[in-house]
């Protein structure tokens, strides 16, 4: 009887301690599995947040401003001088031009580089001076001709608008038009098309490194244009930095006109 109770109490023992030490080889085990996946986690972060802040500091040597302040580029003057193609569709309330041949619909934005007073001539002065000259026998139709002549003339400018439209130009056309206007905007006054000024050249290659970056936001894999859009910023630098270098009143001036901040340009450019 005692021997019998006996083997059943070490039975009992032996079978709890090996069911505490299984359990303990569990636990241990699901405890360095769910550090394992933690450190995995925080590397993966890890590398996600440098990739992260490379890419902040890549778009910062690119665009010239730190994330989130796009109101720099907005409310500079280069970003409100030059059209996109955004702009260029929505802008769709024309201008009313009065003349004596009737009203003539211009379109918001024009191409080839006209100007207010070639607007004037080409639409108020040019097709009264036609109409009159189609006019060349006094007679008692005068008047039905002379209105007759008014309203070909009306037509003909109406079919001129839709050709200088610059809805109709293309890729070159809206960049040779963004070109032409800064250009105007950053030359000197007394020599509207300088072109070897640095500020002009600064402005037209933020125009380029910026329609590059958008590019390359859409066509991650192009390898060479990315190289280009690293070479264009390190030229931009170049300039500015001479530019500092030959007067620093017009290098402070010229920096908030193109919505750059001066660290993006006299800094380390990582792009």
């Amino acid at each position: 009887m005692l021997k019998s109770c006996l083997i059943n109490v070490s039975q009992s023992v032996a079978s709890s301690s090996r069911s505490s030490l299984h359990t303990s080889a569990v636990l241990n085990a699901r405890l360095s599995s769910k550090q394992a996946r933690h450190e995995k986690v925080s590397k993966v972060q890890a590398r996600i947040n440098h990739k992260l802040a490379f890419d902040a500091q890549r778009e910062y040597a690119v665009l010239g401003h730190r994330p989130g302040q796009d109101h720099k580029w907005q409310s500079s003057a280069l970003a409100k001088a030059i059209i996109t193609q955004d702009a260029l569709y929505s802008d769709s309330v024309p201008e009313i031009i009065h003349s004596p041949e009737g009203d003539i619909e211009l379109p918001p934005h024009l191409s080839f580089g006209i100007n207010e007073r070639s607007k004037e001539l080409l639409f108020k002065v040019l097709p009264s001076l036609s109409a009159q000259e189609g006019v060349t026998k006094f007679s008692e139709n005068v008047v039905s001709e002379m209105q007759e002549a008014m309203e070909n003339e009306k037509a003909k400018a109406n079919m001129f608008v839709k050709v200088i439209d610059l809805r109709n130009a293309n890729a070159k056309g809206l960049a040779f038009e963004n070109r032409r206007r800064c250009i105007s905007l950053f030359s000197p006054p007394g020599n509207p098309f300088d072109t070897g000024r640095p500020e002009v050249q600064a402005a037209l290659l933020t125009i380029q490194i910026r329609g590059l970056w958008k590019h390359l936001l859409a066509f991650r894999k192009d390898i060479d244009n990315r190289r280009g859009l690293r070479q264009l910023v390190h030229k931009r630098a170049k300039i500015l930095k001479y530019l500092r270098k030959l007067d620093r009143d017009r290098y402070e001036a010229i920096l908030p006109r193109l919505g750059l901040d001066a660290a993006s340009i006299e800094g380390e450019l990582v792009v």
